[in-house]
């Protein structure tokens, strides 16, 4: 299931970031270069920009909604999924048993024979 999200997800980016593209900025952008008259004869003068800002607004919220169901079915719950160190905290493997180590000692200079 997660797997499924995640590839819609993409194909979602993909697209919003050609709809993008494809709108028309105060520079003409890639609308008036790839299909200038195409898109004219289909739309309308005005309808091109409106349809693809559309477009973007509902392929922006479809990208967002999806984002924030990955990011719920992706995370692990709260009472179940502990992490690493907690477990090995609880499982004590974190830290040697400190029963039956011998610390290293400084050796003792005798200050007679200075």
């Amino acid at each position: 299931m997660l797997g499924f999200l995640i590839t819609i997800h993409a194909i979602v980016s993909l697209l919003l970031i050609t709809v993008v593209l494809m709108q028309a900025s105060q520079g003409g952008g890639l609308a008036g270069s790839i299909g200038g008259q195409t898109t004219n004869a289909i739309f309308g003068g005005r309808g091109a920009a409106t349809a693809l800002s559309k477009m973007t607004t509902y392929l922006a919220i479809t990208f967002m909604g999806l984002a924030l169901l990955i990011s719920l079915i992706g995370s692990p719950d709260a009472s179940g999924g502990n992490s690493v160190i907690e477990q090995a905290q609880e499982e004590r493997t974190l830290a040697p048993a400190s029963e039956g180590l011998d610390l290293p000692t400084a050796p003792i200079k005798d200050i007679d024979n200075n």
